[in-house]
């Protein structure tokens, strides 16, 4: 079995966790936390598993690797942490670790990514023997794999759309909420996920990477943004009031531009409420859903629902952001050190997992 060790346990890393001892190729080896309450504390009690696994949490980077695991879910933040993020990562494939994570939006499309980013990661891998396979927390098959096997079943392609939809009253994560997307600011405040050029630089490169395998040449990126407030006052369970007149819902577009035309285009429909902004897109029903819009002949629609933590859409989004990261590692330790990215894993069956029971 391969050591492997999940590092960072919130909403990624908890369902790190359960992927990890679910795996039959795997073994938990360790789980390394930052806040110091955490430390100690069983992994399976991070996980909200209910039972013990018999490893306890620690902040001690530095032990941790040098036990020298055969493999690392990085679940840490990335979004405004990212060079010592790629700094923690660079450290795990010196050792020889296979590194799987949503953290580097950069390395969505590894070809791609920025020199001197690039650089690092295979200067490390050649070093150490390691690998890294990047891919996105939104879910990251629901904008490349999926969309582009969906394509292949038509005859003719127009549009390639990938939707996330959702309401974000049932997230815990009051600070993201609020301030990273907005709900519940004044309609004068920028938020940061929807500043120009932010969606780009953190879905840009899942919109090339399916212009590369579509073998498309594009002409630009775009973004479209668009928000609307509240009618009422809302009450949410675990995040309080939103106020009448704040923003309530957001959308925007990063749109792959092919001959002048959105051709290949990542949406994000997010409300507070499922009274603001009807007219927009909205799940078929529960809390959000993940969809994929092939607009040609025929016109294909694909609807994903994925629910975990006690029927919560938003975890079961998570969880299925991780098992395609985690359902990698063990094909990456057999293949070559290096970097890869959603083109060149394949999607995993689920071998030796048919029928078990929920870890």
């Amino acid at each position: 079995m391969i050591p492997t060790i999940v590092w960072g346990t919130g909403n990624v890393g908890r369902a790190a966790i359960r992927a990890v001892e679910a795996h039959p190729a795997l073994k938990l080896a360790a789980v390394l936390v930052h806040d110091p309450g955490k430390v100690g504390r069983d992994a399976g009690d991070l996980a909200g598993l209910g039972r013990d696994l018999g490893v306890e949490a620690t902040d001690d980077v530095d032990a941790v690797l040098a036990a020298r695991p055969g493999a690392v879910v990085y679940a840490a933040s990335g979004e405004i942490r990212p060079d010592e993020a790629l700094a923690d990562i660079i450290r795990a494939i010196r050792i020889g670790a296979v590194v799987v994570t949503p953290s580097l939006y950069a390395l969505y499309d590894q070809r791609n990514a920025p020199p001197e980013m690039r650089e690092a990661v295979l200067a490390a891998a050649a070093e150490g023997g390691g690998s890294l396979f990047v891919s996105g927390i939104d879910p990251g098959w629901g904008n490349d794999v999926l969309p582009l096997l969906v394509s292949g079943l038509g005859t003719t392609v127009d549009v390639i759309r990938c939707q996330e939809i959702f309401d974000y009253s049932t997230y815990d994560q009051p600070d993201s909420v609020r301030y990273l997307v907005g709900m519940g600011q004044p309609m004068d405040y920028e938020p940061p996920m929807t500043a120009p050029t932010v969606p780009t630089m953190v879905w840009g490169g899942q919109i090339r990477l399916m212009a590369r395998a579509l073998g498309v040449e594009l002409d630009e990126i775009r973004e479209t943004l668009d928000r609307r407030p509240l009618d009422t006052t809302i009450s949410t369970r675990s995040m309080g009031d939103f106020e009448a007149g704040t923003q309530g819902a957001v959308r925007f577009e990063v749109q792959g531009i092919v001959e002048g035309e959105p051709r290949i285009v990542i949406e994000h429909v997010t409300r507070i409420h499922a009274s603001c902004a009807p007219d927009w897109p909205t799940p078929p029903d529960g809390d959000g859903a993940h969809r994929v819009i092939i607009e040609g002949s025929p016109r294909i629609e694909v609807t994903v629902e994925a629910t975990d933590e006690g029927g919560n859409r938003a975890a079961g989004g998570n969880a299925t952001a991780v098992g395609r990261l985690v359902s990698a590692v063990d094909w990456l330790v057999d293949a070559d050190p290096g970097l890869y990215d959603a083109l060149d894993v394949p999607l995993r069956p689920a071998v030796g997992r048919l029928g078990r029971k929920h870890p």
